[in-house]
């Protein structure tokens, strides 16, 4: 904290630059947690250094994605929640790099906030942090931007930027597709972070209501604000391992557009998917959401994960190796379907 930076006239108009420097010092306890070998500096300046390792990647290409945690945030102010939204946003971001073989390096974030309260903002980043140790990534820097009059005071946006590095023979490519692939799903951890502004509706999500939304629900086991606010999961250190195991042909991250807008995306032309729906227990929480609003099943999985948070194309000889290795790392997957010539992209039966 520097004591000759300070502005009475700032802080008048809206924007404390000390709270600022309170929150940097509060959230380096979290930043370090995820500090890794190749990190070269310290948080504090004005970009973050992250060396290669050319003896693990002797020919790199860097992939990088960028996210945010979307409406979800709506229900961290209303349970004034702020330590698990920062793993989505790693979430969001780690997961994608890893649909392309990579391993996540860096992350950066960016909180937009109405009034810059340290102990809050040093909450929010304590969620970054872990995310970022879920994902084996290295925290080297971000942003907070107090803006008063265009935020309200206690709500805020939070959006990440993560790059991964992958070995160019490495890369998974799509073209590797073909008739006969098993499709293997991972479990979600449960909504995400995409949906929202449709489950807001459906449960009419509102300070008013938070009472009820607190109450235990039986199906859950938990209540359904706390349900809705679980983060996503990140299986960065699941599925590298499985790259490096099994005949893996693509990944596919089930996000906003659900099963119909991302496994064709894993998919070359010409081929779609036949998924099971029956080959796994789709999550209470789904069916849930799906009463409440009478939302028909198709618009269900055009929009949420439906329980499977990531797919992995694998050729047919090694799905049950793949499986194997997936359960071993702690995560519960299934054969949901496999590839087939034709079709529009994804045939549910």
């Amino acid at each position: 904290m520097n004591p000759n930076s300070h502005s009475e006239s700032y802080k008048a108009a809206g924007v404390d630059v000390t709270a600022g420097y309170r929150a940097v010092e509060l959230m380096k306890e979290h930043v370090r947690r995820t500090r890794t070998p190749l990190c070269l500096d310290t948080i504090g300046g004005f970009g973050g250094l992250m060396a290669l390792d050319l003896k693990e990647t002797p020919d790199p290409v860097l992939v990088s994605g960028t996210d945010g945690v979307g409406t979800k945030l709506k229900l961290a102010f209303l349970a004034d929640k702020h330590d698990t939204v920062g793993i989505d946003c790693v979430a969001m971001c780690a997961n994608d790099v890893l649909c392309a073989g990579a391993k996540p390096l860096f992350f950066l974030d960016y909180i937009a906030c109405g009034k810059n309260v340290p102990e809050r903002i040093a909450e929010i980043v304590s969620g970054v942090a872990e995310g970022c140790v879920q994902a084996g990534c290295a925290l080297v820097g971000g942003e907070t931007a107090e803006m008063p009059g265009f935020y309200p005071e206690k709500e805020y946006d939070l959006a990440g930027f993560c790059v991964g590095v992958v070995d160019r023979n490495r890369i998974l490519d799509k073209a590797r597709v073909q008739p006969g692939d098993k499709i293997i799903g991972l479990a979600s951890s449960g909504v995400h972070s995409n949906g929202f502004s449709l489950v807001r509706k459906v449960f009419d999500i509102r300070e008013e209501n938070l009472d009820a939304l607190q109450e235990k629900d039986e199906a859950l086991g938990t209540s359904l604000l706390e349900a809705l606010l679980t983060p996503t999961r990140i299986y960065v250190k699941s599925v590298l391992p499985l790259l490096g195991g099994a005949e893996v042909h693509a990944l596919c991250h089930i996000t906003g557009g659900g099963f119909y807008e991302n496994i064709p995306r894993a998919l070359p032309e010409g081929l779609s998917a036949s998924i099971q729906k029956s080959s796994y227990r789709v999550p209470a929480i789904f069916r849930k959401i799906q009463e409440a609003g009478g939302i028909p099943e198709r618009d269900m999985y055009n929009t949420f994960n439906m329980g499977i948070g990531m797919c992995a194309v694998v050729a047919r000889k090694d799905a049950d190796k793949a499986l194997s290795l997936l359960e071993k790392a702690g995560e519960n997957a299934w054969i949901i379907g496999e590839v087939i010539s034709g079709g529009e992209g994804v045939v549910l039966w």
